[in-house]
C-alpha cells in the first residue's frame, strides 16, 4: 500500500486531530495544520510531537490559518519543501455557531463562510497547481449531514456555510477528475459528544435579539433542540469513526474511492437525500455528454503505458 503525504486543516482538536493521528498510525506522513503554532497552540504542537515520537509514527505540525491566502501558500510551500510532494488534502477546518439566525450579524455570517468555505478555496488555490502537475491526488472534504438531512433550529449560519462547502466540493470533483484528482465528501452526523464542536460553538453578537427568542414564543426551544440532538445520538456513537473512515478512503486504490461517505449514528436522513441528489447529478452529466468527468482519469498509468 502506498504511503501518502497528507495535509489536514483544522487539526488542533476534534475530527482534525483524530484524523491526523489515525492517518499517521496507518503509516502516512501527516501534517496536522493549525493556527498559532508558536502561540496559543504551542502546547498542542508539543503534545503532537511527543505523541508521534512515542509511537514511532510520522505526524508533523505546520502553521496554517485558512483565513489567510499567504498562510495557505506558505503552508503548502513548506510541506512541498519538507516532504518533497503532497498527495492528499483533508479539508476539515471549520467553526460552529449556535443561536437564532436573526441574532447573528452580517459579519458573523461572513466569518462562517470565510472559515468553512473560503478556507478550503485558499488551500485549493495554493495546492492544486502542484497536484494538477503531478497528475494524481485526493481531496477529502469533511462536510455535515445538516446540508441535506434534518436541520434543527438555531444553527443557520453553520448549516448555510456547510451547504456551500458541499456545493463547492461537488463542483470541484468534476473539474479536477481529468487532472487525476479524486474527491470524497465525508458526511458526519451531529456528534454532540467527543469533540469540541458544540462546546466551543460561537454565539450571536446581537444579544438583545437573541434574548427575544429566549423570552418570547421560542422560549425553551434552544435547550429542547440541544437535548433532542443529544438524545438522538446512540450511547456508543464514536466520533473517531469519522477518522477511521477517512483512513479507509485514503488507503483505497486510485479509482476505487467513494464520492460520498456518511458517518451518521443518528440517521438524520442525509444519506437518503444525498443518494437522490448524487444520482440526479450523474444522470445530468450523462445527458449533456460529460459522463467522463464523473470518474478520475488515471494520468500516471496512461503516461507509463506509452
Amino acid at each position: 500500500m502506498p504511503k501518502h503525504i497528507i495535509l489536514v486543516t483544522g487539526a488542533s482538536s476534534g475530527f482534525g486531530l483524530m484524523t491526523a493521528k489515525a492517518l499517521a498510525q496507518a503509516g502516512h506522513t501527516v501534517y496536522a495544520t493549525m493556527r498559532e503554532i508558536k502561540g496559543r497552540n504551542a502546547s498542542r504542537v508539543a503534545e503532537v510531537a511527543d505523541w508521534s515520537r512515542n509511537r514511532g509514527v510520522d505526524l508533523r505540525t505546520a502553521e496554517l490559518d485558512v483565513q489567510s491566502d499567504a498562510s495557505a501558500e506558505a503552508a503548502v510551500g513548506h510541506i512541498l519543501k519538507d516532504a518533497g510532494r503532497l498527495d492528499v488534502i483533508i479539508h476539515n477546518a471549520g467553526h460552529m455557531v449556535f443561536g437564532p439566525a436573526e441574532a447573528f450579524t452580517t459579519d458573523q455570517y461572513v466569518q462562517q463562510y470565510d472559515v468553512n468555505v473560503l478556507g478550503a478555496q485558499r488551500v485549493n488555490r495554493a495546492a492544486l497547481p502542484y497536484l494538477r502537475q503531478q497528475g494524481r491526488g485526493l481531496m477529502v472534504w469533511v462536510g455535515s449531514s445538516s446540508t441535506r438531512g434534518g436541520t434543527p433550529p438555531f444553527l443557520a449560519p453553520y448549516f448555510a456555510a456547510k451547504a456551500a462547502m458541499d456545493a463547492l466540493a461537488v463542483s470541484y470533483s468534476t473539474e479536477l477528475a481529468l487532472w487525476g484528482i479524486e474527491t470524497t465528501i465525508m458526511v458526519p452526523g451531529a456528534f454532540t459528544k467527543g469533540t469540541n464542536h458544540f462546546a466551543h460553538s460561537g454565539l450571536p453578537s446581537d444579544t438583545t435579539r437573541a434574548a427575544e427568542y429566549e423570552t418570547g414564543p421560542y422560549a425553551g426551544i434552544t435547550d429542547k433542540a440541544l437535548k433532542g440532538l443529544a438524545d438522538l445520538e446512540p450511547a456508543d456513537a464514536d466520533p473517531a469513526e469519522v477518522a477511521r473512515e477517512i483512513v479507509r478512503v485514503v488507503d483505497l486504490p486510485f479509482g476505487k474511492r467513494p464520492f460520498r461517505v456518511h458517518v451518521d449514528p443518528s440517521r438524520d436522513g442525509a444519506e437518503e437525500v444525498n443518494a437522490v441528489a448524487d444520482r440526479m447529478r450523474r444522470e445530468m452529466y450523462r445527458n449533456i455528454g460529460l459522463e467522463n468527468l464523473l470518474s478520475p482519469a488515471d494520468l500516471i498509468r496512461s503516461t507509463s503505458a506509452r
